[in-house]
């Protein structure tokens, strides 16, 4: 569910479609910005090191950005994977974070 309507500098994306994290340094929460070219329901996966899915979650997003607010309060710290996929469960875009 999108939070905000303004995106702030930090969250900008150029390209028509993808994602992009507040900071690459996190603790219990992060912001992200999911940027779609259509409005669609998206599934944000989050993988750890070894490539496994520990958190799995779906959201509405409109076309254009959308910022959203990433729970990672119950992940050990580590470093972390984030991908977002489309309802065909092709990549629209990936990044990584440090859970602090």
């Amino acid at each position: 569910m999108p939070i905000v309507d303004k995106v702030p500098n930090e969250l900008a994306i150029n390209s028509v479609s993808g994602i992009k994290l507040e900071s690459p340094f996190v603790t219990s929460q992060v912001f992200m910005n999911v940027k779609s070219e259509i409005a669609q329901t998206v599934t944000i996966k989050i993988f750890d090191i070894s490539n496994r899915v520990v958190s799995k979650s779906t959201s509405d997003v409109k076309a254009g950005d959308n910022v959203l607010k990433v729970y990672t309060t119950a992940l050990p710290s580590s470093a972390y994977r984030i991908g977002l996929y489309d309802s065909m469960g092709r990549e629209l875009g990936i990044t990584d974070f440090n859970k602090l």
